[in-house]
């Protein structure tokens, strides 16, 4: 039959669609979609078939004469095509119309009612298909329509609300269409930064449709006023969630842009806010100058957008302050909030003016969280630096103990890398400090210089202690002599690292406030200084003992070379001392000088030797004479260059020399009185020692010398700098009742 027929058409044609659809495996993943479709386009063909039908009866219904035989049937299609929402369409087609409340004829209203799910269908498809402008348009009849209808309903009777739900209803599937609508709107809205620059027509649809929408709730608000009705879903308000959505993709953006943590990179703040940087100048930069043009100028949506950054940014930085950060952490975030944000990197961007005026916009964090912030740097950064000294010091003294000499600087002097090591630590925190601001640097310097005090007074322990343990056994540690040096000379380095440091970071007007805590630091350098060279001496006069004790003995008369070993031994301590820097190297010279001078007379006042003639008094006075000139030889050689006068000390051996070479005791007192004269410091019981080793005056005649040159008057050299006070006579233990 023919029915058959058209079936088995059907049937091979639909085959032939289904073939055509399913080419490429790929196309089995979208067999449901396709499916959708297919069964869309049948309802939407039924639905047409329906509403033609509909529209034969109509027109044959108008052309019968009999009204109730037209109401009749009016009642049979309207429940044809309501179903079980008859009861709605009841009051439509009969309150309504009987009334003429509403402006259309039934037949009219018949046929949207029944297109009504067709023109739903048609606007789902437009909208996933993206052509959103035309979707809107079909959705803005389709409400109106509705609207319109509800609007009648309220006129006739306010209080019906059972009716009135049945209206909304029925209508149920609108309220869908215009949030499935919404929800691609917003899509757009969250990307329009990137919308913006590939398909900004795209962007420009969303916003007109935007502004139809607040045309329309104003129209409504409008009727409100009057009429007390408002439609169901209105005000819509799309505007205002249009900037909600943009405020919250701001947000996420911002907060998104955390890639690392400090398990995982050491450096993840820094990235963190390079890459914020970035990408709010690139963001802002594209609102600028492409996105402002798809608005309309009410909107505003540049200041708009650049108050969303500001905020959000201002919301993440409080975030990022609350953390346990650490101290460079700290350092990095406030850079970046009180200089990085407003530099010519990001919001003074040349190419964001005039818009972005960085003087008007607010602090990102508050100076309350500011100070917190820094309070908690300068506490961490202390514990720091007294962490990180101590550990210093430690190290450096691992040194000491060496076999290996230490290394020497450009100049040749002896040295250890401590001095480098504190100052490149100030530097690297000063540099950072200064990052945030003077201030700050400021403090920073204090700190490091109040810490560098106590520092170096520990550093004074533990070179005193080295010197202990050395001579506990002196063999140990190998390189003491060349370490001390070092020591020494690290005092230097330390005075004029500490000059150089205050010069780069510290004001003028700031210089008073630590002109205390520099005179401390200064004196306790030369203090470590001045005990290291004492103590060198000491090493020197340890070797010297043996040789000191042959001095004016019965085997150096005899000939003996002390006088020739000791300054041998000089000599050769002196090539090392040779590594100690000048001023320090200077006071050695004349410290060593001195020493030898005053052991070479000690030696004298031993009384070890009382000489028993004329003969021997010759023979002892110009082997001292010329000791004297050996001394004045080896240390004119070791102060070369120095300009130091230091010929007067040697004077003084020579001198005690002519006393014991003179011949004649009658000129003995004049003798004694010019050297008393010339050396006022030297006492009563040094005069008899040296008349004691001259070997011929009686006691009664030391006595009378003794006691008559207590009334002569002095006339010492003016450079002169005692030197007898320093050395004691030994006495006989004897009672004095032998005498």
């Amino acid at each position: 039959s023919t029915m058959e027929e058209m079936d088995r058409e059907a049937v091979a044609t639909a085959v032939q669609r289904v073939a055509g659809m399913l080419q490429r495996p790929d196309q089995l993943d979208k067999v449901e979609q396709y499916r959708r479709r297919e069964a869309r386009k049948k309802a939407s063909v039924e639905a047409r078939l329906k509403v033609q039908s509909c529209q034969v009866m109509l027109r044959t219904l108008n052309l019968a004469g009999n009204e109730e035989l037209r109401k009749n049937h009016l009642h049979i299609m309207l429940r044809e095509a309501a179903g079980n929402l008859f009861e709605c369409f009841k009051i439509i087609s009969f309150k309504l119309f009987q009334n003429n409340y509403y402006s259309c004829s039934p037949a009219c209203f018949l046929v949207f009612l029944l297109s009504f799910p067709e023109i739903v269908r048609e606007t789902q498809d437009l909208i996933e298909r993206g052509e959103l402008l035309q979707a809107h348009r079909k959705l803005m009849d389709l409400e109106c329509s509705r609207d319109n209808l509800m609007y009648e309903q309220y006129r006739m009777d306010s209080k019906n609300t059972h009716d009135m739900n049945l209206i909304h209803t029925y209508f149920g599937d609108m309220q869908k269409l215009s949030e499935e609508l919404a929800k691609q709107l917003w899509m757009v809205v969250q990307r329009s930064l990137v919308t913006v620059r590939r398909d900004p027509t795209l962007l420009v649809s969303v916003v007109r449709i935007i502004e139809r929408e607040e045309k329309i709730d104003r129209r409504m608000l409008d009727r409100k006023k009057q009429t007390g009705f408002i439609p169901p879903g209105r005000p819509k308000k799309w505007k205002e969630k249009m900037f909600n959505i943009l405020e919250r993709t701001v947000s996420t953006r911002i907060e998104g842009t955390q890639a690392d943590t400090r398990e995982s990179d050491k450096m993840w703040l820094v990235r963190h806010l390079e890459i914020i940087r970035k990408y709010v100048l690139d963001d802002l930069l594209v609102a600028k100058t492409l996105l402002d043009q798809c608005f309309p100028p009410q909107y505003d949506i540049f200041n708009k957008l650049l108050n969303m950054y500001h905020q959000a940014l201002s919301t993440r930085m409080q975030e990022l302050a609350a953390e346990d950060l650490e101290a460079n952490e700290i350092v990095s975030l406030l850079s970046w909030v009180l200089n990085t944000y407003k530099s010519t990197e990001m919001m003074g961007n040349s190419e964001l003016s005039p818009e972005v005026d960085v003087n008007a916009l607010n602090p990102l964090i508050s100076q309350n969280v500011v100070d917190q912030l820094l309070s908690k740097y300068m506490s961490t950064l202390t514990s720091n630096i007294i962490g990180w000294l101590r550990k210093a010091l430690e190290t450096d003294k691992k040194d000491w103990i060496k076999e290996t000499e230490p290394e020497a600087d450009q100049d040749g002097y002896y040295q250890t890398t401590l001095p480098a090591i504190v100052f490149q630590m100030f530097e690297q925190n000063l540099q950072v400090a200064a990052q945030i601001n003077e201030d700050l640097k400021t403090k920073v310097l204090l700190l490091c210089l109040q810490q560098m005090n106590s520092f170096l007074t520990r550093y004074k322990d533990e070179a005193q202690l080295y010197k202990e343990e050395h001579l506990k056994n002196r063999q140990y540690p190998q390189c003491y002599v060349q370490y001390m040096i070092a020591v020494i000379n690290n005092c230097q380095t330390f005075k004029e690292s500490i000059i150089s440091l205050k010069r780069k970071y510290l004001k003028m007007e700031m210089e008073d406030t630590l002109s205390s805590s520099h005179t401390s630091m200064d004196a306790t350098l030369d203090v470590i200084a001045k005990e290291g060279c004492s103590s060198l001496l000491d090493e020197v006069f340890m070797d010297l003992e043996p040789h000191l004790n042959e001095l004016m003995t019965k085997k150096w008369l005899m000939g003996s070379n002390a006088v020739g070993t000791i300054c041998v031994t000089v000599e050769d301590y002196f090539n090392d001392f040779a590594k100690i820097k000048k001023p320090y190297k200077k006071r050695m010279t004349i410290e060593a000088h001195r020493r030898v001078v005053v052991e070479y007379i000690r030696a004298i006042m031993l009384k070890r030797i009382s000489f028993r003639n004329a003969e021997e008094r010759k023979e002892g006075a110009e082997k001292m004479i010329k000791e004297a000139e050996q001394f004045r030889f080896l240390f004119k050689k070791l102060a070369a260059g120095s300009g130091e006068d230091t010929e007067g000390l040697c004077d003084i051996i020579e001198a005690i020399a002519e006393v014991i070479k003179l011949t004649d005791p009658s000129l003995l007192y004049l003798e004694v009185s010019t050297l008393v004269s010339k050396y006022p410091d030297i006492r009563d019981d040094h005069i008899a020692a040296l008349l004691t080793v001259r070997g011929d005056a009686s006691r009664d005649m030391k006595q009378t010398i003794i006691e008559t040159l207590d009334q002569g008057p002095s006339q010492p050299n003016p450079n002169y700098v005692p030197i007898f006070k320093e050395i004691t006579v030994p006495t006989l233990t004897v009672p004095k009742l032998l005498k």
